[in-house]
């Protein structure tokens, strides 16, 4: 009889951003609540059309619902204190005096009409590039290393093998002698 022994990770993942911030995720997500975070993720980024390896020429509002997805997503897998760090918007005014923190893009919007001159920002600023880092370590971390599978309709066909074969003869035209025959 055989016995394999298999660990789980009880200690919380750390992504330290700058020499102060440090990120805590959760040790272990089940197999599950990984694949339906990233398929909003996903189903988010499609809708809109935005390509996250290439943001040249994309709307601004669709950019910042992209981005928001990508919020939710790491947010959903982290332990409560940093999710609400990183899910927090921030309704501010003149000079940036915010007057009103928020966790919903929808209802900070809104908020932000009601006042003149007011606008929305992420509680924690981050560069895209940094959250775009944060979301391939943390598909590495609970995916095994490798990117889940998507819906087939999402997936481009298969690339054609390279060079093309060949229909003509051989240069020597002949018939190269096989021992034993």
């Amino acid at each position: 009889m055989a016995n394999k022994s298999f660990a789980i990770n009880k200690t919380p993942h750390v992504a330290e951003i700058g020499d102060d911030l440090k990120l805590e995720f959760e040790p272990e997500v089940m197999g599950d609540e990984f694949m339906d975070a990233y398929q909003l993720l996903r189903d988010t980024q499609r809708q809109s059309g935005v390509d996250l390896d290439d943001l040249s020429g994309v709307d601004g509002t669709d950019l910042r619902k992209v981005t928001r997805a990508v919020r939710v997503f790491l947010g959903g897998l982290m332990l409560p204190e940093s999710a609400a760090l990183m899910l927090r918007l921030d309704v501010v005014v003149d000079g940036g005096t915010v007057v009103e923190s928020l966790n919903d893009l929808d209802a900070a919007l809104a908020r932000a009409e009601e006042l003149e001159g007011a606008r929305v920002v992420d509680g924690l600023r981050l560069p895209d590039r940094v959250l775009l880092e944060l979301v391939t370590w943390v598909i590495e971390l609970y995916s095994g290393g490798q990117r889940p599978p998507t819906q087939s309709v999402g997936s481009s066909t298969a690339s054609r093998p390279a060079g093309t074969r060949g229909t003509g003869t051989s240069r020597s035209g002949g018939s190269t002698r096989v021992r034993g025959r």
